[in-house]
């Protein structure tokens, strides 16, 4: 039987011994995190804390490289697909497993409802005059959308892919380039829209943290077993401190431009401030401004369709592994013939779709981001319980145990933070997860279903679709491109090393 297409990438390209080496595991890292959040977080955070959100989004980044290090331990320590899920059942019991897996469920459903929201208010600024109703076909129409291309798998591929990203990253690079040049041009502008700095108090720093951090997450559903890294010790936490980097560096020159190039009055009430800064950067060439406009919201759009398509993705393969392990109703690892969970998808993105009538940016955002505190911090205590069951692994890492302990307090922290309303409503559908376990509590498992989720060409299928999203694809070529070029390289030995024999032997 021959390999897929795909594998070839794997076995091929990630090594000599067919295991990711430090620069696929970065590649996935940035993939994994990074997408449409920048377009979302980013006027909100704005309207709380004005520039001293620069300071957060580096602040949350540093968070977020401490707990997904946290998570690259209980890799090392339990190299078993399944994240958090796995990780809190393996130390604990079937059902503390269970609802940190429900909470991960649920604050995945909670960021697959902001990107309707998001979605609608960039179609709104393109688009003049729709009312509350016409919001809500827009984002009932957006839903169908995901629901659609997931249900047929359909997945852009070669030329499609390469053009998909164009679209996604030009917008982002135009603002950034033209940010540049137009601090140049008007060189006090900045130190202008940079004063006052800190606006703001101490309860509305805390909501900016917990909005900007939800743009960093994503590592929680792409987490590789070890025994498929090349020196995992190593290349897991080089590989996540890099990603983690590039991620950080591209936020902040984003928000940069933005806070840099608009007046604070109108950051203060914009709600897609990356289409009013372009229009701000573009406005001396009036021919390009509503090219560069259009262009920019037409960019939003499709990196909050791309995103929510790939979160769609992961959630609907989280309620698959729950399903498969009894957990959830059994339809919900039904497959279409496309190997969509088809039953799960069409409940989760319509449940999503009615969340985002009802809900704002801001309280979807920090109802998911409770829930995933809730299950980071699972999971970071979990290290300590798998270390005594793994003493030898543990012994090895041991100057890394600090990194856990560190992540439970910033998660906990996170939990603190959050809207006390937000967390009664997480807790209430958090409370659900009882109900549902009671009822769903595994009496079998579906063996064939966990075949196909957890195996090693289920999980490797899944990195690369994360290689190939937003700004991971160029990583992925520039991938390519050196692997391509070491081959050469050491094709060219080898003939050099051919010839050499054939003039000695004459």
């Amino acid at each position: 039987m021959m390999p897929p297409p795909w594998m070839g990438w794997a076995m091929g390209k990630a090594g000599s011994n067919g295991k990711l080496n430090t620069f696929d595991v970065t590649n996935l890292v940035v993939g994994s995190i990074i997408g449409a959040d920048v377009y979302v977080a980013t006027g909100v955070s704005l309207r709380l804390v004005g520039p001293f959100s620069l300071v957060i989004w580096l602040i949350a980044g540093i968070m977020a490289v401490v707990i997904a290090l946290s998570f690259a331990y209980c890799v090392m320590l339990l190299p078993k697909v399944g994240g958090p899920y796995a990780y809190v059942r393996e130390v604990s019991t079937p059902f503390a497993g269970f609802m940190v897996g429900w909470a991960l469920l649920l604050a995945e459903w909670f960021s697959m409802a902001v990107f309707p929201v998001a979605f609608a208010q960039y179609f709104t600024a393109l688009v003049l005059g729709i009312d509350g109703m016409g919001e809500v076909v827009v984002k009932a129409l957006f839903v169908v959308f995901i629901i659609a291309t997931n249900c047929i798998g359909v997945r852009a591929a070669g030329r499609t892919n390469d053009a998909l990203t164009i679209i996604k990253l030009m917008p982002l690079i135009l603002l950034i380039v033209g940010g540049v040049a137009f601090f140049l041009a008007q060189p006090t502008m900045l130190a202008t829209n940079l004063s006052p700095f800190v606006t703001g108090d101490a309860h509305a720093f805390g909501s900016a943290l917990v909005l900007i951090f939800w743009a960093y997450a994503g590592f929680e559903l792409s987490t590789l077993p070890a025994d498929n890294v090349e020196r995992p010790e190593r290349s897991i936490p080089k590989a996540i401190v890099y990603g983690m980097l590039l991620v950080i560096v591209f936020y902040l020159l984003t928000n940069f431009i933005v806070v840099g190039a608009m007046d604070p009055q109108l950051t203060s009430s914009a709600s897609v401030p990356l289409i009013d800064v372009a229009s701000t950067i573009f406005d001396p060439l009036p021919l390009l401004s509503g090219i560069v406009v259009l262009v920019v919201g037409a960019g939003a759009m499709f990196s909050i369709m791309g995103a929510d398509e790939s979160g769609t993705i992961g959630t609907t393969q989280l309620a698959f592994a729950m399903a498969a392990d009894g957990l959830l109703p059994h339809s919900f690892a039904k497959q279409s013939r496309y190997g969509t969970p088809y039953i799960a998808l069409i409940v989760l993105c319509t449940a999503a779709f009615v969340v985002s009538i009802f809900g704002g940016l801001a309280a979807l955002i920090n109802s998911s981001v409770f829930l995933l505190a809730f299950v980071y911090l699972a999971t970071c205590l979990s290290t300590l319980r798998l270390e005594r069951k793994n003493p030898g692994i543990a012994k090895k890492l041991r100057w890394k145990r600090a990194i856990p302990i560190i992540g439970a307090a910033f998660s906990l922290m996170l939990i603190l933070l959050v809207d006390p309303f937000e967390v009664v409503v997480s807790l209430l559908v958090l409370a659900v997860g009882v109900i549902v376990y009671i009822n769903f509590s595994p009496r079998n498992e579906l063996t064939e279903a966990k075949e196909l989720l957890y195996s090693e060409e289920a999980v490797l299928k899944r990195a690369l679709i994360q290689r190939t999203t937003f700004l991971a694809h160029p990583l992925y070529h520039l991938d390519n491109y050196m692997h391509r070029k070491k081959r050469t390289e050491q094709a060219m030995v080898i003939v050099k090393q051919e010839e050499t024999k054939g003039v000695i032997k004459d």
